[in-house]
């Protein structure tokens, strides 16, 4: 009887949830604020799956060690890795950072490596992977190393300043990131080999972004720009592993991954160096012999059974609601960013599909701010590498909701792929490409339009 009375609470606040318009995720939309605000179940789950949610966390959350170990469940960490917990990145479920000056190591910044796809087997390998990795260092640069061993390299970021100024004459200084690999522990790399700084983004709504229709991203498409807007969205297409065919691409920064499962298997993989039924092969390259010498965690390290967890926890962390949605300034800026563009790109409202396996996730009216579409952001934010078919300056749309908790959980306010911007306004300023009449609608704005428009952002 208790139980059926819980259940009972819990349906009626969750249906007083999405019945509000502050609801960015519908149903599953969590009224948390402070530290934990991105770490929360989505509300309308059932508290029968609340421990595989738990679960799930605890596989998230808890670091993983070297094998062997008394801890089986979570032992093959490396040898060569980013972290040893995806909590590192991830941290407080939400967006990561690039180092500070002083700090010795990226902890929630990563470097993507690849080389150009110029021979045949280049081309074959690309079409399967999306990249083709850099000989000796592989996809991704691995700045730590089990103990009595070397890591690959270290990252060092410094800036230059580029000086930008609206049209009442207000400047404004922005920072462009000069990426530098130092301590390379294996040989030179490959000449013509392309970097891409990336900090981990926030996990909120994933399952939800996961659950839009192909129908509808693809709807949104509009590759020749038909309708003359200067926006021309198209999705990336990459290989699913598990499907054996070539899909819409949904997450990471270029869209290179098609599924949550996908994500997080590549991420057990390239950032703590533990295989999986997806990725059964260990991250070091026929020129490091660490993976073949040193004791591992099993065939595969990381289970399907773990691999589930993680994936239903990922799918069902709460985004939180709307702030001040009734502050004038934020009705104000919220005309702005809708006069300036934005929301051609940055989608307001979708429903995603039913799943009957997923009833939190089913038929929800969700505000993602986000089509999951490339966009040619400009010759300012390319990164000079492509991926699958997002070109070196295509990126994928963002979600913004949730974006005006960043600070109370991260403790920081850098946004862009390689935490570039220092606030919301430096992130609309780097906006070029498709993007680049909004952008300049926005350095037509007086300091009070300025002022609205940041408190609209920061009420999502």
């Amino acid at each position: 009887m208790k139980w059926v009375y819980s259940a009972l609470l819990v349906g009626i606040i969750s249906a007083q949830v999405w019945a509000t318009d502050v609801a960015s995720g519908g149903a599953t939309s969590t009224r948390k604020d402070g530290q934990n605000a991105y770490s929360m179940p989505a509300s309308n789950l059932p508290l029968s799956k609340r421990l595989d949610f738990s679960v799930g966390n605890s596989f998230f959350r808890n670091p993983w060690v070297a094998a062997p170990s008394s801890t089986e469940a979570r032992d093959g960490l490396g040898p060569l890795f980013n972290t040893n917990g995806c909590q590192n990145c991830h941290i407080k479920d939400g967006r990561g950072h690039p180092p500070e000056q002083g700090d010795q190591q990226a902890v929630s910044m990563l470097v993507r490596l690849s080389i150009p796809a110029l021979t045949e087997q280049q081309k074959s390998v690309y079409r399967q992977q999306g990249v083709v990795p850099e000989p000796t260092y592989g996809a991704q640069l691995q700045d730590f190393a089990l103990p009595g061993h070397k890591a690959e390299g270290q990252i060092r970021i410094t800036y230059d300043e580029v000086s930008i100024q609206f049209a009442d004459g207000t400047p404004v200084l922005l920072r462009k990131p000069n990426l530098a690999i130092t301590h390379l522990a294996y040989g030179p790399m490959h000449p013509d080999t392309q970097f891409s700084a990336r900090i981990a983004p926030p996990m909120i709504g994933l399952g939800l972004l996961e659950s839009i229709p192909d129908s509808t991203l693809l709807s949104w498409q509009d590759v020749n720009d038909h309708d003359n807007d200067g926006i021309s969205g198209r999705a990336n297409k990459v290989w699913d592993i598990e499907q054996d065919k070539t899909v819409i691409g949904r997450f990471g920064w270029k869209a290179g991954q098609p599924s949550l499962m996908q994500q997080n298997a590549s991420a057990f993989n390239g950032d703590l160096g533990l295989t999986s039924r997806l990725f059964p092969t260990e991250n070091c390259s026929p020129h490091q012999a660490l993976c073949a010498s040193l004791p591992n965690g099993g065939e595969p390290e990381v289970s399907d059974n773990i691999l589930n967890f993680v994936e239903f926890y990922s799918r069902h962390l709460a985004v939180p609601v709307r702030r001040n949605v009734d502050d004038p300034d934020v009705l104000a800026g919220e005309q702005l960013f809708q006069s300036a563009g934005c929301a051609g790109c940055h989608k307001t409202e979708v429903k995603t599909d039913k799943r009957p396996e997923l009833p939190a996730l089913s038929e929800q009216i969700i505000h993602p701010y986000t089509d999951l579409l490339l966009h040619d952001m400009g010759e300012g934010l390319s990164d000079g590498r492509p991926e699958a078919q997002a070109r070196a300056s295509e990126w994928r749309t963002p979600p913004l909701w949730g974006i005006g908790y960043t600070q109370e959980v991260n403790g920081h306010t850098y946004y862009l792929h390689d935490g570039r911007a220092r606030n919301l306004m430096e992130a609309v300023l780097w906006h070029g490409g498709e993007a680049l009449t909004a952008r300049d609608q926005v350095l037509q704005f007086d300091h009070k339009q300025r002022a609205a428009l940041i408190a609209f952002l920061n009420s999502l």
